[in-house]
């Protein structure tokens, strides 16, 4: 019976297509991560703006670009909280 495997094979992809791929799929990565980080602080803003803005204005006063701020940070350092203790339980679980 004939090998039919062979006359599909497709050639190996040259070393040159595969770091193109490589990069390809590192500046898609790279684009990722600015979208998840752009939707991060919309949302955070969101949430922020909601518990800091009492009233619309012209422009922000002091107190509410002070909330505005302390928000935001402490957003982020619950989120970098979580994350790092949510990396420690993997770790735990994969030893």
């Amino acid at each position: 019976m004939a090998d039919f495997n062979s006359s599909f094979d497709m050639p190996s992809a040259s070393s040159s297509e595969s770091a193109e791929a490589a990069e390809l799929q590192r500046l898609i990565a790279v684009e990722q991560q600015k979208a998840q980080f752009q939707a991060q602080v919309h949302n955070f803003m969101d949430v922020c703006w909601d518990k800091c803005m009492d009233k619309p204005s012209s422009k922000l006063d002091s107190r509410t670009e002070t909330c505005l701020v302390n928000c935001v940070e402490r957003f982020i350092d619950t989120t970098l909280t979580i994350t790092n203790r949510f990396t420690q339980m993997v770790q735990k679980g994969a030893h």
